[in-house]
């Protein structure tokens, strides 16, 4: 089995479809729908006349792809099973590609109180025990930095044992009748698990909210028992750094940090590789439940990206990965637990509960992360349902608990999340705005990547299109003929497809094509127009003209109004007309043309002053819970007190959804 242009070679079963066999050869084939054959992304195309080495031609095929394009030779991976040698051309659409970022950190103060420091200390006596003894370290350390029940981790007693040895190495051997002893020189990377008590500033008497013993926590406190994870001699430095991993659906993003100073030295973000097994988590959690092995292979895949991810950030900082000591990991339900190994089957049936609420605290090299023997790794808590440690991660970040407005937070992927309230009440829900958001389940539909095209404009008195495509500066119309190729249209730039279709009345508040309509952009299907060519034949890269469908502007209207209605029953909830201000969170955040989501009623706001971006707001929640334990606990607070409103038992869910559908501008604010 070869799949090109790649030349990647894979020995198959007979009988097994291509996709399956291209995953197992390293070959990255988009798949949406997790190989169910309903999205159509992973097509091939065979090389030659070997129409015989492969299945018949399904259903699902027939459906999707065009009669010309069978009879050239294409198929759809996850439907071809392989019944002899075989080539395959896998052709750019159906390449899966790199995101175009959106999960940078944000410039911003952070408190650092690390639960990882680096403490030197001294042996007493002129005559120490070489190499130290395991209790006169312990007692050094409780002495000098007030340490109670300290702990030992069996790799730094490992490392107490070789010390010796390694100042010898040195040349700057210990000398036992010397009052300068080897514990004159030694660093201890101590870990406490959980914060001091403190106050959070949550409300205050003028405010008219609630006591300040409602805050997370009321006064402060002695730390929790400590342990000392390594040891190392002064004269040979060790930086002590840490990791914030935000696993999202659709990306997996990483920030390095050096625990001492707070400074960040760096982030990278990459694909979370688990989208060839679906770019939904209802797809990624009936693979693990119905194959064997399923869980253990997503987790395994998503660990490696991780650790590929922080090769490379270390890598550039010119650090090095065995001294990243802790690590906070922060992602949805799903991907929480996928990604430390635990079941999902409670979040595939209802009432749809996280099997693990509570924060995590584990050995990151339990989960095969190849960092520091002894690393931490801490999860932040999960709410309820599908609203997660991600969640939890975007208000702790953003602290409307520590606010008099009333703000609407608003983190929108495969699956949209939103929070409600300010230092009086806050709520919580999820919706199923569906992958359309990210470009997927839409004909030619594709991630935020280069080649994606992001901003659309259109002369509502022409129906004259021009567009902007990922990695170009200009728009299409700016530059010379054929210099731009659009490979699909991603997330943002539907969302702007639909709001131009709206307002050059190309699509009515209903979402249908106006039948009076006709222009040479408008493709027609049983005489009545169903299709708008965004980009024609000759700037597309894949050779076919990219258009938006009556079919994709269903699949936008389904997103908009889960996710409209999920905020109105919220406002009705807190008793409000309308939020002070709306963040929009993530890379939806980042990217969104805030004017075109209020042209079509996705938010429930009317000014645009009153929208703001905050970027990715869940990796910041867990940078601040990596660098300060006290955002830990305010993070387990948050989990306990947040109300989380499950909007299927609502009754009147049904009538603010249908009312959603529509497009219309969304209404002034008063």
């Amino acid at each position: 089995m070869t799949f090109q242009p790649s030349g990647r070679r894979n020995a198959p079963t007979a009988g097994e479809d291509l996709l399956t066999i291209a995953r197992r050869a390293g070959v990255e084939i988009e798949s949406a729908c997790g190989g169910k054959g309903s999205c159509g992304k992973c097509r091939v195309r065979l090389e030659g006349a070997q129409t015989s080495a492969l299945s018949p031609i399904t259903d699902s095929e027939s459906r999707l792809l065009d009669a010309d394009l069978l009879v050239a030779g294409t198929r759809l991976a996850c439907q071809a099973r392989v019944q002899a040698d075989v080539s395959v051309f896998v052709p750019e659409e159906s390449r899966r590609a790199s995101t175009a970022g959106g999960k940078e950190a944000r410039e911003r103060e952070r408190e650092l109180d690390p639960a990882i420091t680096a403490l030197a200390f001294s042996l007493d006596g002129s005559k120490p025990q070489i190499p130290p003894d395991e209790s006169a370290v312990r007692a050094a350390l409780e002495q000098q930095h007030g340490l109670s029940d300290l702990q030992m981790e069996a790799e730094a007693l490992t490392t107490l044992t070789s010390l010796t040895d390694a100042e010898e190495a040195a040349g700057t051997p210990a000398r036992a009748d010397s009052t300068e002893s080897l514990g004159d020189r030694l660093v201890a990377a101590v870990w406490q698990g959980t914060a001091p008590a403190h106050a959070v500033d949550h409300a205050s008497d003028e405010a008219g909210g609630q006591s300040d013993s409602q805050s997370p926590v009321a006064q402060h406190g002695p730390r929790a028992p400590a342990t000392v994870l390594d040891v190392w001699p002064v004269t040979h430095p060790r930086r002590v750094l840490g990791l914030a991993l935000d696993v999202g659906t659709t990306t997996i993003a990483a920030y390095l940090v050096d625990l001492a100073t707070g400074e960040l030295l760096g982030s990278r973000s990459a694909l979370n590789p688990q989208v060839t097994f679906g770019g939904d988590i209802i797809s990624r959690m009936q693979y693990a439940a119905h194959h064997p092995e399923g869980a253990n292979e997503l987790q395994g895949i998503v660990i490696t990206e991780v650790n590929k991810l922080a090769k490379q950030v270390t890598k550039r900082a010119r650090v090095s990965a065995e001294d990243i000591l802790d690590v906070v990991m922060v992602g949805n339900t799903a991907m929480h637990h996928l990604f430390l190994g635990i079941d999902t089957a409670s979040l595939r049936r209802a009432p749809f509960e996280p099997a693990v609420k509570a924060a995590t605290n584990i050995r990151a090299s339990v989960l095969g992360l190849g960092f520091h023997p002894a690393c931490r790794l801490y999860a932040l808590p999960n709410e309820a349902g599908f609203v997660g440690a991600d969640n939890v991660s975007v208000i702790i970040s953003e602290e409307p608990y520590k606010q008099d407005e009333v703000i609407l937070l608003i983190d929108v992927g495969t699956n949209g999340e939103l929070v409600l309230g300010n230092r009086r009440q806050m709520l919580s829900a999820s919706c199923a705005t569906g992958p359309a958001f990210e470009g997927a389940h839409i004909e030619h539909g594709m991630r935020a990547a280069p080649g994606a095209i992001e901003r659309i404009r259109i002369d509502p008195q022409t129906l004259e299109v021009s567009f902007k495509v990922i990695g170009k500066d200009a728009w299409n119309t700016d530059l010379p003929p054929g210099k731009v190729k659009a490979r699909g249209i991603c997330g943002s730039g539907m969302i702007e497809a639909a709001a131009e279709m709206f307002k050059a009345g190309v699509i009515l508040p209903d979402g249908g094509f106006n039948s009076k309509l006709s222009h040479e952009r408008l493709l027609k299907d049983g005489g009545r127009p169903r299709r708008l060519i965004i980009a024609r034949e000759q700037e597309s890269a894949t050779g076919r003209a990219i258009t938006v469908s009556l079919k994709d502007i269903r699949a936008m209207q389904l997103g908009k109004s889960a996710l409209r209605a999920g905020a109105d029953i919220l406002l009705d909830h807190y008793g409000i007309a309308k939020p002070d201000r709306v963040a929009l969170a993530g890379a939806f955040g980042s990217y969104i043309d805030k004017h075109a989501a209020l042209a079509i009623g996705i938010l429930a706001a009317g000014d645009p002053e009153k929208v703001t971006s905050v970027g990715n707001a869940a990796g910041d929640g867990a940078l601040l819970a990596l660098l300060a334990l006290g955002k830990r606990q305010e993070a387990e607070w948050v989990a306990e007190t947040v109300e989380y409103v499950e909007l299927a038992t609502v009754p009147d869910f049904q009538e603010h959804y249908v009312e959603a559908m529509r497009f219309e501008p969304s209404n002034p604010v008063p």
